[in-house]
């Protein structure tokens, strides 16, 4: 079930990069090499090829040489500072002719094999400080190099392993914090801060006042003030992480996401244009071929980070369903594997691919809708990119050939 989850993705992924790219005036051919839909072909037929060879590969292999993978991953994600081809600002691509690699992509999977080793060692327990470090610092290594090459959106995508490892024992504390953070964050960009700063102080004083008398002990007093007072810093710290920290461009995204109609032929082009095309789209979609906004390049980046915006558009309601219902399912079968390994590093290499994918599709999805800011990243096995269909392609198969173990191959 799960392969034909996969093959379901990758052909109508092909299909509406095809339509991205289709010309009425030329009738490109759907296997002209020269269009975006013939490359992408040549890409399927590669990612054949990377597939077998990770079914042929003994299973060991990918636990036994997980760091060396994680090294090499490091490795390149250094090189291509040095160097890597700029485009659209970003110095994260190796360039070999008409073709590009961007090395970010395959980080996630280092990280993943990474961390799914560091935590199958012998009394690792993410409850201790030095266990939660140690992935911590697998985690951030990566991430940091990522930002200094300028691809932010690959990096946030970084923030899927907490998933994992929530899942592996991770305090939920940790969890909480980031959507509390997130929350604030949010907010205030959208309220006044004296209206967040009254709601904090209410906040603290209401749970003070909730809390029994005998569990007001001044250890529990000084977690609600140092709570207050790090949410109260949280607040008053986004104006200089968006205006000191985050780039123009960055901060136009984020200006768009809170007022779309800011800078509706500027920075909020992309995301108007795609509410736009999936509108139009309506309940049953134009049909395969026929999306004028698709046709006539309203939508930028419309074969690659804004590809929702065809399915959206040619196949509609129905269609953008049918496509939302697949990750899901893909998902859920991850998951339910994920579960039903008989090693810790299996399960937790599972889980790390069900939270990549799964941060993948919500952000996408999200941003052409404007529901997230525009940060470039694809969606799983439908954008266009060798880059982006290779490395989701081997995340999932490692995971398969691991599962593999358990049951016979093709029996799934």
């Amino acid at each position: 079930m799960t392969l034909m989850l996969y093959i379901a993705c990758v052909l109508m992924g092909w299909l509406n990069v095809y339509a991205a790219v289709y010309s009425p005036e030329s009738q490109t051919s759907l296997f002209d090499m020269s269009t975006n839909a013939g490359k992408q072909l040549m890409w399927i037929g590669t990612t054949v090829l990377l597939i077998i060879a990770i079914l042929v590969i003994n299973y060991r292999f990918w636990d036994t040489f997980a760091f060396v993978i994680y090294g090499l991953t490091i490795l390149s994600l250094l090189l291509v500072l040095v160097a890597g081809s700029n485009v659209n600002g970003s110095r994260s691509w190796f360039k070999f002719g008409a073709f590009s690699i961007q090395p970010a992509e395959f980080a996630k999977l280092g990280t993943a094999l990474a961390l799914a080793r560091y935590i199958d060692y012998p009394g690792v327990n993410l409850n201790k400080l030095k266990d939660q470090l140690w992935c911590a610092g697998i985690i951030a290594l990566p991430a940091v190099l990522i930002i200094a090459s300028n691809e932010t959106g690959s990096m946030l995508v970084f923030a899927s392993f907490i998933i994992m490892l929530y899942r592996e024992g991770l305090p939920g504390i940790y969890p909480l914090i980031g959507i509390v953070v997130v929350t604030l964050f949010i907010l205030t960009l959208i309220v006044p801060k004296l209206y967040l700063f009254i709601a904090i102080l209410a906040l603290g004083g209401i749970t003070f006042f909730l809390t029994p008398h005998y569990q007001r002990s001044v250890q529990n007093v000084l977690a609600i003030v140092v709570s207050a007072v790090a949410m109260i810093a949280i607040v008053a710290g986004v104006d200089f992480f968006v205006n000191d920290v985050l780039q123009p461009h960055q901060q136009n995204r984020i200006r768009v996401l809170i007022n779309p109609a800011a800078d509706p032929l500027g920075a909020g082009w992309n995301v108007t244009q795609a509410k736009i095309a999936i509108g139009s789209g309506r309940m049953s979609g134009k049909g395969f071929l026929e999306g004028t906004q698709t046709k006539f390049d309203f939508v930028p980046e419309q074969s690659t980070d804004f590809i929702f915006c065809t399915i959206g558009e040619e196949h509609g309601f129905v269609g953008s369903l049918i496509v939302v219902g697949l990750f899901v399912m893909l998902l859920c079968r991850i998951v339910l594997l994920a579960e039903k390994q008989r090693t810790r590093f299996a399960r937790v290499y599972g889980y790390a691919v069900a939270g990549i994918i799964f941060f993948h599709v919500m952000i996408n999805i999200g941003m052409t809708i404007g529901l997230m800011p525009v940060i470039g990243i694809p969606l799983p096995f439908f954008s266009y990119g060798g880059s982006s269909l290779w490395s989701f392609s081997i995340l999932l198969f490692i995971f398969l050939k691991l599962d593999s173990r358990r049951v016979g191959m093709f029996t799934r």
